[in-house]
Parts: structure tokens; sequence; C-alpha cells
């Protein structure tokens, strides 16, 4: 097969030879093509802000090429990088000189200045989402935490459900809903993971794209149905659908709506219905839908002092032995319930996002000392998967294949030795 590659059309055959120079990514150069064609991989290169003055200092074009093959090896530490140098093939396609040295990669980075590099990497990855953002979309706001285990700046102990106790960081993530794309990521100390250190990342977000780039929704979970954000989205007449944290006034809320018998087919097993609340600390009243699912099997459930139920996301009518699950929404649309609540559902896709991005990308590794390039890193991850996502979807435009299956589908293959056109085979 032929591809056109940075160092020219080239044949792609797959064979087995004792001499011949081989790769295990036999099928990188169709996806070299797709970043050429694009102008992706030029684009990023010339933008870098990185000027090293050194004689004896390796090209930004060999630099950023490393991280790239290294990123779509399923990397997750500079380490990794050594198993790059024995491929003679892919790096000469993306116009590479050599494979470059993990000490060379972390002292690349760290002559980048973070400004400069949250402006060149942010150029790219609006590149690559601006044209999509004429059609109406969904914008999800989430946070995920990255345990780390040396002396990293801003590793703090934080919220940590799997690691308690374990210093982290966090990733703010703005992503493009169903599409999988990431809009932007900001990496905080460990405890800045509550939506008042991601709402300004967001609202500035808003901004650079304007009104014409705007969200059709705004969608995040509890930690996001608070007054801040919500009086903000509102003055900008943004429309939003948040979840709310179960406190005593929801709770109430939810004890009164058990009683009434107007509850409706929410989907999915769902009943719903709507209603106003106003809670401590908010402006004026909003709408809300509150949902439930009656659950099957024996739940466990604690008691307060007063043998009182704990009402929270279940509970148990002892009449009937029934037990049901709550959750409460808060909303600026006037849809019906069965639509709110398929949309709220359909938010789950951004936690499926999270675990391809830190278990099947880089987003769990290639963690510094220092906070500025576990920055770049982590936007430079996201821009990759973001061409992966992209160049994936040209092969199937109607589902998102996860990279668990598409890296070794459309990268790995046997052993691979492309050719020049007319150059012996």
């Amino acid at each position: 097969m032929i591809a056109d590659t940075f160092a020219g059309r080239v044949h792609v055959e797959w064979e087995a030879g004792e001499r011949a120079a081989v790769t295990p990514l036999g099928q990188l150069p169709f996806f070299i093509e797709f970043l050429k064609q694009g102008g992706l991989f030029d684009g990023w290169v010339a933008g870098c802000p990185l000027v090293l003055t050194s004689p004896n200092a390796p090209a930004k074009r060999d630099i950023l090429g490393t991280i790239l093959l290294s990123v779509l090896a399923g990397h997750q530490r500079y380490a990794h990088i050594t198993t790059l140098r024995c491929d003679p093939v892919n790096p000469p396609l993306l116009g590479m000189a050599k494979v470059v040295s993990e000490d060379a990669v972390r002292r690349a980075l760290s002559q980048i200045a973070e400004e400069a590099g949250r402006d060149w990497l942010q150029e790219q990855l609006d590149y690559c989402t601006r044209p999509l953002l004429g059609e109406p979309w969904i914008l999800d706001v989430d946070t995920t935490v990255k345990p780390l285990y040396g002396h990293q700046e801003a590793a703090v102990v934080g919220y940590n459900p799997k690691k308690p106790g374990r210093p982290s960081h966090t990733y703010h993530s703005y992503i493009l809903a169903n599409l999988r794309l990431v809009l932007e990521v900001e990496v905080q100390a460990g405890n800045q993971h509550a939506a008042k250190h991601s709402a300004p990342g967001l609202w500035a977000l808003l901004d650079r794209l304007g009104p014409g780039g705007a969200p059709w929704l705004l969608r995040g979970d509890k930690d996001w149905g608070n007054e801040g954000v919500i009086s903000e989205a509102e003055r900008r007449g943004q429309a939003y659908l948040f979840k709310l944290r179960l406190t005593r006034t929801v709770k109430r809320v939810l004890e009164r709506a058990m009683r009434d018998t107007d509850w409706q087919d929410a989907g999915a097993g769902w009943q719903g219905k709507h209603g106003e609340i106003r809670l401590m600390g908010w402006s004026r009243q909003r709408r809300v839908v509150l949902l439930r699912r009656r659950l099957a099997g024996v739940m466990l459930t604690q008691r307060e002092a007063d043998g009182q139920l704990a009402l929270g996301f279940v509970e148990i009518d002892e009449a009937r032995q029934e037990a049901w699950e709550y959750a409460v929404l808060v909303t600026s649309l006037t849809a019906e319930v069965v639509s709110l609540g398929q949309l709220y559902r359909d938010r789950g896709d951004c936690e499926n996002h999270f675990d391809e991005l830190k278990n099947q990308w880089g987003w769990g590794g290639f963690t510094t000392h220092d906070l500025t390039r576990c920055r770049i890193m982590a936007r430079i991850v996201a821009l990759v998967a973001n061409w992966w996502n992209l160049f994936v979807r040209l092969a199937d435009p109607e589902h998102h294949r996860e990279a668990i299956t598409t890296r070794p589908l459309l990268l790995e293959a046997m052993p691979g030795r492309p050719t020049m056109p007319g150059a012996p085979r």
C-alpha cells in the first residue's frame, strides 16, 4: 500500500526478513499521512516556543517526534522512550533525523515557559476542535485524580477515593461530549479538586470560544450544582444541567415527593418529576428534576442515632420492602423529564474518557518534579489522543473505539518495511 509521509510517498509492505529494518508499529505510516495531510504535525512543530542554542542540541522536530511516538506507543513513563531507539523505520517517515533520549526530552520541556507552552498547545487543541463547534454540542466538565508517588510540586493530599491519604494532582478537564475530544486540561494541586478551582478555566474557555462556538449545554456532576457556577451560567445565558448534592433541604423535597403519584417514566428504569427548589445561599428558585429508581435485592443502609433512615442515594420503603435510588438535577432547560434524564446519563461517557486517557494514554504517568512540565505533557497527551480519535473516526464514523483496541488494530502489525517507490523491495 502507498502512504504519503514526510519522507515522501512510500510503499508499505509486510514481510519477514532477517536483515531488513523492521518496526512493530507497521501501520503507523498511514497515521503519519493523516498528520501530514491535515498539517497537524508540521503546525505543532512550527508553533513550538522551544529555543535551543547549543550546537549539539537536538532539533525541535526530533524532540516532538519522539514524544509523539512515545504517546502513540502507549508509554506512561519518560524511561519508556528508550524502547523507541530500536525503531529505524517510523522516525524518518516523520521527517526526524533520530529518536532522542528520555533525558533530552525532559531537558527540552524544562526550557519551555509555562505561559508560552500553554498558549502553543491550546492553539493546537483549538485547531482540532473549533471546526466542530458550529453545530450544537455539549461541554462536559469534570475532574479526575492522578495519584503520585514521588516528591512532585503541588503533590498534596486531597480527595482521593481509591487511594486515601496518597498525594495527588487533579486534572480539571473540559471535554466535547460524545466525540471524546479534549478542549482543555488544567493540572492543579491534589487538594484543588472542587468546581471553584475549575470555574475560572471554564469561563476563560467560553470567552475564548465566543458566542459562535459556545456549547448548547454545560453539563457537570454534583460538585457543579452550586450558586457560584449556576448564577454565572445564567448571567451568560448558558444552558446548564448539573446534579445536586443531597442536602437536608433536597432530602425533604424528596420525602414529600415520594408520597405523590405523578411520577413519569424517565427511561432506563428511572421515574422522574419536575419541581422547584431554592436552597440556602441560592439567589432564587430554580427548576429541578427529581429522579428515582427501584432497586432489586438486599440493600445495606445506615440509620441515624434516633433510628431514622439517613436518606441518601438509597431509601428503603419498609412497608413495601422496596429500595429506591435517588438523584436530583438542576437545569435551565425546559425539556421533558425523559429527555433530561437521558441527557444526564450520557454524561457517564465522560468518565469512560477519563479512564481511557489515564490507563490507555499517558495521563497516568509522564510525571516530573516541577508542575510546569506535568501541565505541558498533560496537554500533549490530550492533543495526541485527539488526533488519534479523529483518525479512528474516519475509519468508523458511527462509533468511538477506545485506544485499547484501535492501537493494536491500526498501529501494530507484523514487522513492517516501508520502501520508497521504485526502490528494491
